[in-house]
């Protein structure tokens, strides 16, 4: 079931050109960077309190974020990710009503250690989106 929203992923091709125009123009604090180093990336979080904003940088070439930057190289919105109770059954009862869950049901997990999911764009409105599991408060 889902829960809420939990973040806004945008593609920079640098973490730190980018915390710093957030920073200079709008006042917001970029948190501590940190690797995934399963899907290839690097990524810091701006906290909004009732979401986030995640900015996400390749970490290897063949990362999905650096061949999104192949087409967008000035970067942009990569997907956005929603809180659900269970991935697992949120993906299963999706699949059953004909969504795509990419990965072949193969388990991975964010930089937070909470199971995710991702759905295909053509199944939800043009949209790549993200299914976490929430474990933090």
């Amino acid at each position: 079931m889902i829960t809420g929203l939990s973040h806004v992923s945008i593609a920079v091709p640098s973490l730190e050109a980018a915390a710093k125009r957030l920073k200079e123009v709008y006042g917001l604090q970029v948190g501590v960077v940190k690797e995934n180093e399963e899907q290839g990336v690097r990524l810091a979080y701006v906290e909004l309190g009732n979401a986030r904003i995640e900015l996400m940088e390749p970490a290897r070439p063949d990362s999905p974020v650096s061949k999104f930057l192949e087409r967008n190289p000035a970067g942009g919105i990569h997907h956005f990710c929603i809180h659900v109770d269970n991935v697992a059954a949120t993906g299963a009862g999706l699949t059953r009503k004909g969504v795509r869950v990419l990965g072949e049901g193969k388990e991975s997990r964010n930089v937070h250690g909470e199971r995710i999911a991702f759905v295909h764009p053509k199944d939800f409105l043009g949209a790549l989106v993200e299914l976490e599991e929430r474990t933090r408060g």
